[in-house]
């Protein structure tokens, strides 16, 4: 099911224009998350901001954004501060150049989104918009506003859609020089034939299956055990059935063990896989 979009705006190239939204492309919902307890009573531990100096907590209408230009000097910034620099970009989505499809490395490549028409009035600029990068084998380059940051990014056509990827900054990316400049640059021919014949047979066609994570996966069946166990330890004891009853819990922690030490083995391998 599709999520509502969090940008909404306009795409535009010349004097086509059509009204779109925008939604991310991958999501980390799914994945196991914590939330950290006092362990005596079982309770949420609750976060807030204190200040440095007086160690009092600082209410949310007192919070301010700081810029530091020197030791503890900073700037102060208002959200009415930061709204009055709002650009053009934050609603438009405005086409200025574009480049071959191969052209950009793979590495300036940052987050994906999905973007689709807005209205079905502009189904037909987006879909004419998309065919000409598709026709031309061609990525767009324009700017968006996302955070209150503006963004440089690539449009990608895929389907009938189109994929925004905002971009790394140029300063953002090392250089790959400083780090590959010592490597050997030439391996030697026999030995590069013999792993191509490794290679060969483990050729195979991509799946998302090859990313699967086997670590989340292990940590859902102990906490469906452990969701078990307390089912299990909630129930009423019949009568006259001690023995019996004395015998599960034994059972349900040799269970426990046997996943804790599943888990401990899966980031143990991942560790040295990494």
């Amino acid at each position: 099911m599709a999520r509502r979009p969090y940008w909404k705006g306009y795409l535009k190239l010349s004097l086509v224009t059509c009204p779109v939204a925008m939604s991310p492309a991958t999501s980390e919902s799914a994945k196991v998350r914590f939330h950290t307890l006092n362990g005596d009573t079982g309770n949420r531990v609750m976060s807030q901001y204190v200040d440095s100096v007086t160690g009092k907590p600082v209410t949310d209408e007192n919070e301010a954004k700081g810029y530091e230009r020197g030791e503890n000097d900073y700037v102060l910034l208002t959200d009415e501060d930061l709204e009055a620099v709002e650009l053009q970009t934050v609603r438009t989505i405005d086409i200025e150049k574009f480049v071959p499809r191969e052209s950009i490395e793979w590495i300036y490549f940052e987050t994906p989104h999905y973007l689709v028409p807005n209205d079905k009035i502009g189904n037909e600029a987006f879909a004419v918009i998309r065919d000409a990068m598709k026709a031309e084998n061609v990525l767009g380059i324009s700017r968006v506003v996302i955070g209150r940051r503006e963004r440089a990014i690539v449009l990608e056509p895929r389907g009938e859609g189109i994929v925004v990827w905002t971009l790394r900054f140029g300063d953002e990316v090392r250089p790959e020089d400083d780090y590959f400049q010592n490597i050997q640059k030439a391996a030697d021919p026999e030995t590069v034939t013999a792993i191509t014949k490794m290679i060969e047979p483990r050729m195979d066609e991509w799946s998302p299956a090859m990313v699967s994570d086997p670590i989340q996966e292990s940590l859902l069946k102990l906490i469906a055990s452990k969701k078990k166990t307390l089912r299990t330890s909630r129930k009423p004891k019949a009568k006259n059935s001690e023995a019996v009853a004395g015998n599960k819990p034994s059972n349900v922690i040799n269970i426990m063990d046997a996943l804790k030490k599943s888990v401990e083995a899966d980031l143990k391998g991942r560790k040295r896989s990494g």
